[in-house]
């Protein structure tokens, strides 16, 4: 999800929910060390419980980088193990990492002598065409010693050769009785499910079976969903909010960022486009809020003209009816 679950989409998916676990894009090691650590931790208090998801395959760098993610406050340490990308695959991690069972066990042990968060991984089922689930059973067993108790399984393979990352979202198949049987194997971790999941009746089948589940690119496109999972899921029954007021929190949250440091209103209302999927008049409603000659405009306004288009498809679609 780089480029995707920055800080000002985890502020609009706090404000669905209370108590699901927000996850950051990945950050490497390289960003952290020689970049603008400032830039790439920085979070809205709002945002916890909230995970650094880093990127790394060096046991010493992945040591400071879980340091830093402490000292600023995170709640989580996930190593990524899962992305297939040839940019991820140059830096030599990522699923490529799946194949160095006893390294990432290294970077895990690294991380876990220098932080009291939890240290999590976040892998495949396997990679390229090896479907043989000794493969994955033996990752998970190996980087289990090393002090890692959560491991977030996208129950497809990576393959790391002839397939795009959206065609491996998308190609290898779904193999969830793999994440199933990691559970049975190893019955003191926790086994939380991706890949594939868009519903809350999915997730509720999937939490027969294993732990936990991730979603990652339906949320972000379909985000109203997650408004009910607090009391689906945690048992609080706190009002849901409407998507009016959700958009409304946002608007006051674009006038708060560009206050603090000068972050244009565009820059956060590209994450809220989703919002009313499905909704009479959301195509109108996006177009306003996408449309790059409004960008001089405050968001308010951008609000009432948005509001205005869905008006205005709705009256259209009453008077046709």
């Amino acid at each position: 999800m780089m480029d995707w679950t920055d800080r000002h989409c985890r502020y609009l998916h706090r404000l669905l929910t209370r108590h699901t676990r927000l996850y950051t894009e990945m950050v490497t090691t390289g960003a952290l060390l020689h970049g603008d650590v400032a830039r790439h931790l920085r979070f809205n208090a709002e945002e916890h419980p909230l995970a650094l998801q880093l990127g790394g395959s060096e046991p010493a760098d992945l040591a400071v980088a879980a340091r830093l993610g402490a000292q600023w406050g995170y709640d989580e340490i996930n190593l990524n193990c899962g992305c297939p990308s040839e940019r991820v695959q140059r830096g030599a991690f990522g699923a490529c990492l799946m194949n160095e069972p006893v390294l990432v066990a290294d970077c895990v042990k690294a991380m876990v002598d220098v932080v009291d968060l939890p240290v999590t991984v976040k892998h495949r089922i396997g990679i390229d065409k090896n479907e043989d689930y000794g493969f994955v059973r033996d990752f998970v067993g190996t980087v289990a010693q090393a002090g890692c108790g959560v491991f977030i399984v996208h129950a497809r393979n990576a393959w790391l050769q002839g397939l795009s990352p959206k065609e491996n979202r998308e190609i290898p198949p779904l193999r969830y009785d793999m994440a199933y049987q990691l559970k049975q194997d190893f019955p003191a971790l926790q086994i939380v499910v991706n890949g594939g999941i868009t519903d809350a009746a999915q997730m509720q089948s999937h939490l027969q079976q294993v732990d936990g589940v991730m979603l990652g690119r339906e949320a972000y496109y379909r985000p109203w969903p997650m408004s009910g999972w607090d009391a689906q899921f945690f048992g609080d029954p706190h009002g849901q909010p409407t998507c009016e007021e959700v958009e409304e929190a946002m608007v006051r949250y674009m006038e708060r960022a560009y206050a603090e440091d000068g972050c244009p209103w565009y820059a956060i209302a590209r994450h809220m486009l989703g919002l009313y999927h499905g909704r009479r008049g959301a195509r109108l409603w996006r177009q306003v809020w996408s449309d790059h000659r409004l960008k001089p405009l405050a968001p308010r306004e951008v609000l009432q003209r948005a509001r205005a288009a869905m008006a205005q498809a709705a009256a259209v679609a009453d008077h046709a009816a």
